[in-house]
């Protein structure tokens, strides 16, 4: 990623079930609490997706905990999240969700330079022997790895 990056969660069951075509980085709108709870890494997303509602785009199903230290001044830790992406980037998403079919996933989350980033990506899912296949290449893939170090020996 690079420097001043830190990680805070990735997806990898969405690198598993999905294909990506393409990868957004973008900006997220949250509250004090919601910051706080990033910095901590309570967050839960393994079924997030995003959409785009009226030129705008949406994270849903991203969890983030309540901070215990901040009483009443809480947030809803289901709420929907706004996610910041050019009007450019935005319109270009719209026409490949609504005619190829794509889904909008968060692959990871991130801190650059203080700011809590979203890698999103634009997948489309994987069928059951698109999965077998991608798991047998990456088994001949470690035995002729494991055979090239037993060689050099």
């Amino acid at each position: 990623m690079g420097e001043g990056v830190k990680v805070i969660a990735v997806n990898r069951k969405a690198r598993h079930d999905y294909s990506i075509d393409d990868t957004y980085e973008c900006g997220i709108e949250l509250l004090g609490t919601e910051v706080k709870s990033f910095r901590d890494g309570k967050i839960s997303f393994p079924d997030a997706w995003a959409e785009v509602i009226d030129g705008e785009v949406w994270l849903r199903s991203l969890r983030v905990a309540e901070n215990p230290f901040s009483s009443i001044f809480n947030h809803d830790p289901d709420r929907r999240k706004r996610l910041l992406l050019h009007r450019d980037e935005i319109k270009r998403i719209t026409r490949k969700v609504e005619e190829k079919g794509f889904t909008l996933i968060p692959l990871s989350f991130y801190f650059k330079k203080s700011k809590v980033k979203v890698e999103l990506g634009l997948c489309k899912g994987k069928k059951a022997f698109d999965k077998r296949a991608g798991i047998r290449e990456k088994d001949i893939k470690r035995d002729m790895e494991r055979e090239f170090r037993h060689g050099m020996r």
